[in-house]
């Protein structure tokens, strides 16, 4: 086994998941460069439409966006490992009491057919790795609905998402606190979306927690 990944390394070496460049030894995940001057987005903030709280690593923007870009549309899911760490650090510093169930925003079929995975489940399951949790699917997107990224304005965006998710049969999500992962979030009308359908079913708190949200 130890052949194998030196191996690795060795043909593909270890990059950079922001900005791609080589890492240099002893570096992990960001390069020195990245990790000090990455948008780090600041301490989490409280209330959003149905959300008890929502956090994020960084800004979507410059190395970042086009990071989660390449993650998301352009097959690089090798980054859910490195995105994985970064986002348990991220909610061991944020939310320090834990969380009882662990789950994600999910795609709809169609989506994940024609992606060949769910970007945010692949997150969902390197974070809880880190945490030593096992991320539990809670919701069902039923409704294939036009992407988010091209509509314009929080209301449009929040009537597009209306009704298209919904509590998987023999969820227990009853008196729980919730931490519910996304990759991006813009306005954050998906992630309160799904925290309403949650907490419909009986959820004493619903968090969310993404790698990157807007700056507005």
């Amino acid at each position: 086994m130890k052949l194998y990944h030196f191996l690795m390394e060795l043909l593909f070496p270890p990059k950079c998941v922001l900005c791609r460049q080589l890492l240099k030894t002893g570096e992990t995940d960001l390069c020195g460069s990245c990790r000090a001057d990455a948008p780090e987005y600041p301490n989490r903030k409280i209330k959003l439409q149905f959300l008890d709280s929502f956090a994020a690593v960084w800004y979507y923007e410059g190395n970042v966006r086009a990071s989660l870009l390449r993650y998301k549309f352009h097959n690089a899911r090798s980054y859910s490992a490195s995105y994985g760490r970064i986002l348990a650090m991220k909610l061991l510093r944020e939310y320090p009491d834990g969380f009882d169930v662990l789950t994600w925003v999910p795609v709809s079929r169609l989506r994940k057919l024609r992606r060949g995975y769910d970007q945010v489940e692949l997150l969902a399951k390197a974070v809880g790795k880190e945490l030593g949790m096992t991320p539990v699917p809670t919701l069902k997107k039923i409704r294939n609905n036009r992407p988010q990224s091209r509509l314009k304005g929080a209301e449009a965006r929040r009537a597009n998402v209306l009704g298209a998710y919904r509590i998987l049969e023999n969820t227990d999500v009853k008196g729980k606190r919730v931490a519910l992962l996304d990759d991006i979030l813009t306005t954050g009308a998906t992630a309160g979306e799904c925290a309403r359908v949650l907490l419909s079913a009986g959820a004493k708190e619903v968090h969310c927690a993404a790698m990157a949200a807007a700056r507005k």
